[in-house]
C-alpha cells in the first residue's frame, strides 16, 4: 500500500534577504491521500460563507415555501462550487507566496500534496458542475406573476449573471486587483453583496437595501481584520508575502475597522427600527449583533486572530453561540404566528 511522506523543505535565504524560501518537494502520495488533499483545498469549511444567499428568502419570511427554498438551496450549491474554483485559482497563482507564509505553506498545493495538474482539473470540473447546477435553476421556473424581477430579465437569467459575475470578479481580483489599495479590500466586500443579491433574485424576493448595506459593511469589517491579521503575523516580512501589504500599516487599518464597525453597527439598527416587513421585535437582535462584533474585536486585538473569518466561527464558543442564538431569535420574529 503506497505511504505517505512528508515533504522536505528547504530553508535556505533567499536571494534578496528576507524570508528563507520554503521550497516543498512532492511527496509521494496515493490516490486517495491525493483526493483528500484536494477536498482540503477546496476549504469546504468557508462554504459557510455562501449561507449568506439565504439572507434573502429568511427575511422576506419565505423560508417555509418549499419551492423557493429548494431554489435556494441549489443556489448556494452553486456558489459552493464556484468560491471552491476561486480558492483552487488563488493557491495557484500564489504558490511561490504561500511557501513563504507561516500558515499558508501547509495547504495543499503549497507543501505539495496536491498537484499542480489535480488542481487544474479540478477547476474545469467544478465550473462545469456549478454550470449544470445554474441551468438546473431554469428547471424551477417561476411564473412571471410571482418573478419580481420579470422586467429585468427573470429570476433564472439574473441568478446565472450573478454566478458569471462572481466568477470574472474574483478571477480579476487573483491577477489583478488584489494588487491595488483598498480596491482589494472592496472587492472581497463586492463578492459577498452578491451572493446576497444572488439569493434575492432566485427566490425571487425584494429585501431592504438596508441588508446590502450591512453586507457590504460587515464584509468590509471582515477583511479589514484579515489584512491586519496579516501584518501582525508577518510583521516586518509582510510584503514578502503579499505586496499588496505593503500599501497598509496598523494604524490605518485601525481607524478604518472603527468607522466600518460604527458604520455597520447604525445601518443594522436603523434596519430594524425601519422594519419594512413589519417585524418590529426584530431590534431584540441589535444586542446580540453588537456582543459579537465586539468580540471579534477582542479576538483581533487581543488574541491575534481573525485571519480567517469561518474558522473563527466555527472555533470560538462565544462567537457560535452569539450567532445561534441571534439567528434563532431572528427565525422566531418572522415565522412564530403574530
Amino acid at each position: 500500500m503506497p505511504t505517505t511522506s512528508e515533504p522536505s523543505v528547504n530553508t535556505s535565504q533567499s536571494p534578496h534577504g528576507g524570508l528563507p524560501q520554503l521550497t516543498a518537494q512532492q511527496p509521494t502520495l496515493s490516490t486517495l491521500g491525493r483526493l483528500r488533499a484536494l477536498v482540503k483545498a477546496m476549504r469546504l469549511k468557508q462554504w459557510t460563507k455562501n449561507a449568506t444567499l439565504f439572507i434573502a428568502i429568511v427575511f422576506a419570511s419565505h423560508l417555509l415555501l418549499v419551492d423557493e427554498l429548494e431554489r435556494t438551496i441549489l443556489a448556494f450549491f452553486a456558489f459552493c462550487l464556484a468560491s471552491s474554483t476561486i480558492y483552487l485559482l488563488n493557491d495557484l497563482l500564489d504558490l511561490e507566496q504561500d511557501r513563504q507564509h507561516p500558515v499558508k505553506c501547509k495547504r495543499p498545493l503549497a507543501s505539495g500534496q496536491l498537484p499542480a495538474s489535480w488542481a487544474i482539473v479540478a477547476i474545469i470540473v467544478l465550473v462545469l458542475l456549478c454550470a449544470a447546477l445554474s441551468l438546473a435553476i431554469f428547471f424551477l421556473p417561476v411564473t412571471k406573476s410571482q418573478d419580481v424581477y420579470a422586467g429585468l430579465g427573470g429570476s433564472n437569467v439574473l441568478f446565472s449573471l450573478c454566478v458569471l459575475s462572481y466568477l470574472v470578479l474574483m478571477v480579476l481580483y487573483g491577477i489583478w486587483l488584489k494588487h491595488i489599495v483598498l480596491i482589494d479590500i472592496f472587492v472581497i466586500a463586492c463578492g459577498f453583496v452578491l451572493r446576497v443579491i444572488a439569493g434575492a433574485v432566485v427566490t425571487p424576493v425584494s429585501i431592504s437595501p438596508w441588508l446590502y448595506m450591512v453586507t457590504c459593511l460587515l464584509s468590509l469589517f471582515l477583511a479589514l481584520s484579515k489584512r491586519r491579521n496579516e501584518l501582525v503575523l508577518l510583521q516586518g516580512r509582510a510584503s514578502s508575502h503579499r505586496q499588496i501589504l505593503k500599501e497598509y500599516n496598523i494604524p490605518m487599518l485601525d481607524q478604518m475597522i472603527t468607522v466600518v464597525v460604527t458604520c455597520t453597527l447604525m445601518a443594522y439598527s436603523l434596519y430594524t427600527i425601519e422594519a419594512p416587513t413589519g417585524h418590529h421585535s426584530i431590534i431584540l437582535t441589535v444586542p446580540f449583533v453588537l456582543y459579537g462584533i465586539f468580540r471579534y474585536l477582542y479576538l483581533v486585538y487581543v488574541r491575534n486572530d481573525g485571519g480567517s473569518p469561518d474558522e473563527v466561527l466555527l472555533r470560538d464558543r462565544h462567537m457560535l453561540i452569539t450567532v445561534l442564538v441571534c439567528a434563532t431569535i431572528i427565525l422566531l420574529v418572522f415565522y412564530l404566528p403574530h
